[in-house]
């Protein structure tokens, strides 16, 4: 007996594989998962016996089995080389199964695909239009980039033949081959006006979709079709005004899907196009009157022209008729369509904000859906319709909202609140009757900016402050678990209880407080085990300026601060240590220091300065946003000049402006150099401080907490004022002497003389240089203004000069304190930029500074 006769009987006597129908059965009568994978793999076992013994009767059978199996999601990885032989079987079939299949198990991060490209393009010549349409449906969905560059040249000849069947295929497979390869878009250019002039509604979608991928992916294509528009106006047109048509009828309107398309071609021609526009206007005004918007078909048309409408050149009574397709879109039943409509009015109200303000009814009615999407998106278009003639119906309707909307949603919700009472409240009691609102809804889920917003608030309405100390201790009686309102009740009763016990309220009635029934409220605070260590520390600073404003509650005070000398929070038993001494031993200095605050004034936030990742913008890039942001950016362009050159290292920069002296603000170490001129200021003093002049006693900056706010700066601690806690705010080294350094003369030059005097600190990295400058002629230098830069290993820290001008005559001096770190004990090398006027006239230097003393970093061990 031969082989084959022995292959034979064998094969003859296996049983025959089930077919498809009967595996689907078996699959979906168990039971459970386990049940489900023995059924799978048994069955996986016999297929794969079967492709090893290259049985081709059933290799069709078994190739769809794998591929149902691979639709459950089990490994079918195996198949891939019998798709590939079903492929180049001739029979239809056969084909039809290997195409599905290598459509489903093969994409192009497998090279196995690229086996297929031959019989691909053989296919695609067939006589029979299936076949050659198999191919190119599995074309446009396996297509990669090699595969694109080899059977480019046979889609462009399939779109011009005159089967229409195959051309709306080769139009889809066009457009994928231009998504993996833009450079063949230009192929099938020429082929694009015979497929938008077909009257098949199947070649004229595909070949909207063609032209729609070719505008995307080149500017230059995008200009050559807006040629186009007429044929693609008069195509819609057409489908508007034609009769009934069962072939393309879709829900009563007339091929929606080919509508769609053609619009938003429309819409991407003529954005930017002033004439594309004119001539697309009327055509997009009947879309927006003719289509039935009883049926979903016809909303997605109309969603279609109003994002075109809004995207181009329209008319404003176009503008007009799209908003309200939108107001109607919002008193549908469907969610869907409403959550469509507020994305959409989201986008169009900075651009006709008139026409979406008709629909402000509707919009605020959509914070009540039950669907949390939609009252998101509802909340956002609330806030971009605020302005400043109807803030405070919305601010009441959004607090509303804030009351009843999820937790998760608060902080937004009220940060958003806050900012638009900023931006349009229409007067100063208004504005902090809604933030105090704001904070009692959103309780501690406001953010954290908003206790300083509305602190700085406060502190700037003087008028008001009986009014708002009533209201917030009035609040703060009823809840103190409201941390937020806790922190700004706190502090307004510190700086303004003299006034709440007084009961001067011209605003409303008065109530009756005792010195005791504040300082009672104060302690149920600090004990209240819902408040936070900050509101703890908000409070012990407020009873302790009351004892300035109070008069008979001295020992109350001193009883209330002191069980927390011994607190385990640091900075609540330091505080408490130091107010117990200033009660204690300095009864002279209490009330200079516990004065009340002056207004504080609002900090500019950094964030408004242009940026471009990181970077501050050119001048040129720069919306003018006010006098302050041009002034630093100009500025910080100076500073680039003055660390120019060929140094070798990235200088440290110093920040310069208006600052506490008694705060380290050192920069230096790494980062690029852009990055660290975000934060300077490079004006001059607006105040300057006269040289050497006696300082009033210092006031305490007892709320350290607020770091959004900028209070008064406090003057620099001289020696032998004593500290809260004895001794001398400067300790000397202990019976160390230092010797001196000579003074070195760093610039003389047109009567202007600048010196350098140096003293050493403890460590004997850190120097101490005293900038004099000194004037010998006849005329002030006025606008004197001194800027350094350093290497970046060395740290450099300017203080605030004693003043913008050089008397005349060397009569005196102008003094400007630098601190140095430099822990390496590099030699120290300094750029300096100096700008005066002399006589009304500029004068602008630029130098570096290279000899300081050689042993300016030397050790205290070396004397």
């Amino acid at each position: 007996m031969s082989v084959i006769q022995a292959i034979e009987e064998r094969l003859a006597k296996m049983p025959a594989p089930i077919r498809l129908k009967d595996l689907i059965r078996n699959i979906r009568s168990v039971r459970t998962a386990a049940d489900e994978r023995s059924v799978v793999q048994k069955e996986m076992a016999m297929i794969r016996n079967m492709f090893r013994d290259e049985d081709a009767t059933y290799r069709c059978r078994n190739v769809a089995k794998v591929l149902y199996i691979h639709m459950l999601g089990y490994p079918a990885h195996f198949g891939q080389l019998e798709c590939l032989k079903l492929i180049a079987s001739p029979r239809y079939t056969d084909k039809r199964i290997g195409y599905l299949g290598a459509m489903l198990l093969l994409d192009e991060r497998h090279d196995v695909h690229l086996l297929i490209t031959n019989s691909m393009k053989n296919d695609m010549g067939h006589n029979t239009q299936y076949i050659a349409g198999l191919s190119l449906s599995c074309l446009g969905s396996i297509c990669s980039p090699e595969m694109s560059r080899d059977l480019a040249g046979e889609v462009e000849k399939m779109l011009k033949i005159s089967n229409t069947y195959l051309k709306k295929k080769a139009a889809l497979c066009a457009t994928r081959i231009i998504r993996k390869v833009p450079e063949l878009l230009e192929m099938f250019i020429p082929a694009v006006r015979s497929l938008l002039n077909d009257k098949n509604h199947g070649v004229q979608l595909t070949a909207v979709v063609l032209v729609t991928e070719m505008c995307t992916k080149s500017p230059d294509t995008l200009i050559h079709f807006r040629k186009f528009v007429p044929n693609l106006v008069r195509i819609l047109k057409n489908l508007i005004m034609s009769g009934y048509s069962p072939e393309h009828d879709v829900s009563g309107v007339s091929d929606p899907f080919l509508q769609v398309k053609i619009v938003k071609l429309l819409r991407i021609l003529g954005s930017g196009d002033a004439d594309c526009s004119e001539s697309m206007n009327d055509i997009l005004a009947q879309v927006a009157t003719n289509t039935e918007t009883s049926k979903n078909v016809g909303n997605a048309i109309l969603y279609e022209t109003v994002l075109t409408i809004m995207d181009i050149k329209s008319e404003s009574g176009l503008r007009v008729l799209a908003v309200n397709i939108l107001g109607r879109f919002l008193l549908n039943t469907d969610k869907n369509i409403r959550y469509v409509a507020l994305n959409t009015l989201l986008k169009t109200v900075r651009a006709d904000s008139n026409a979406v303000q008709r629909h402000r009814s509707t919009i605020v009615d959509c914070l009540k859906d039950p669907d949390i999407s939609i009252q998101r998106r509802a909340v956002e278009l609330c806030f971009a319709l605020i302005n400043p003639s109807n803030v405070r119906t919305m601010v009441k309707e959004l607090i509303f909202y804030l009351d009843k909307c999820d937790p998760d949603f608060k902080s937004y919700v009220s940060s958003n609140i806050l900012q638009a009472c900023e931006k349009f409240a229409p007067n100063k009691r208004w504005h902090i009757d809604t933030m105090m609102r704001v904070l009692t809804a959103a309780g501690n889920l406001v953010p954290d900016e908003s206790v300083s917003m509305l602190i700085q608030m406060v502190s700037e309405s003087s008028s008001l402050h009986p009014y708002i100390v009533q209201q917030l201790y009035k609040a703060l009686k009823e809840d103190t678990s409201q941390q937020p309102l806790a922190q700004v009740a706190a502090w307004c009763i510190g700086e303004f209880g003299d006034m709440l016990v007084s009961g001067i309220v011209d605003e409303e009635e008065p109530i009756q407080v005792s010195e005791g029934d504040v300082l009672n409220l104060l302690e149920s605070l600090m004990m209240a085990t819902t408040s936070s260590q900050i509101t703890k520390e908000y409070t012990i600073h407020a009873i302790m300026k009351l004892s300035a404003r109070f008069t008979g509650s001295q020992e109350k005070i001193k009883l209330a601060i002191m069980p927390y000398t011994q607190s385990l929070d640091m900075e609540l038993q330091q505080r408490s240590v130091e107010f117990q001494a200033l009660l204690r031993d300095h009864e002279n200095m209490r009330s200079g220091l516990l004065e009340k605050m002056p207004p504080i004034e609002k900090k500019v936030d950094d964030l408004d300065i242009p940026r471009n990742n990181g970077e501050l913008l050119d001048d040129d890039d720069i919306p003018h946003k006010g006098e302050q942001i041009n002034l630093q950016q100009q500025e910080s362009n100076g500073l680039l000049d003055l660390i120019g050159g060929d140094t070798g290292t990235t200088p440290s920069i110093p920040n310069m402006g208006l600052q506490q002296p008694n705060q380290e603000q050192s920069t230096g170490g790494g980062g690029a150099i852009l990055d660290l001129l975000s934060d300077l200021d490079f004006s001059a003093p607006s105040n300057p401080v006269p040289a050497m002049q006696p300082q009033a006693a210092p006031a305490m900056n007892l709320l350290d907490g607020l770091n959004a706010l900028q209070p008064t700066a406090i003057p620099a601690a001289q020696p032998g004022i004593p500290d809260l806690m004895g001794g001398s705010l400067i300790n000397n080294i202990g019976g160390t002497s230092i010797p001196a350094l000579p003074p070195i003369t760093a610039l003389e030059k047109d009567g202007l003389k600048i010196e350098f005097h140096f003293e050493r600190d403890s460590a004997p990295s850190n120097v101490d240089l005293q900038m004099r400058a000194s004037n010998s002629t006849g005329a002030p230098l006025e606008n004197f203004l001194f800027e350094a830069a350093v290497p970046k290993a060395i740290q450099l820290k300017l203080l605030t000069p004693s003043g913008n001008m050089v008397p005349p005559n060397n009569s005196g001096l102008l003094t400007q304190v630098m601190k140095v770190s430099n822990p390496q004990g590099l030699p120290l090398k300094m750029r300096y930029r100096l700008s005066y006027s002399a006589g009304g006239a500029p004068v602008n230097d630029v130098g570096v500074i290279s000899n300081f003393p050689a042993n300016l970093f030397s050790s205290l061990g070396n004397f």
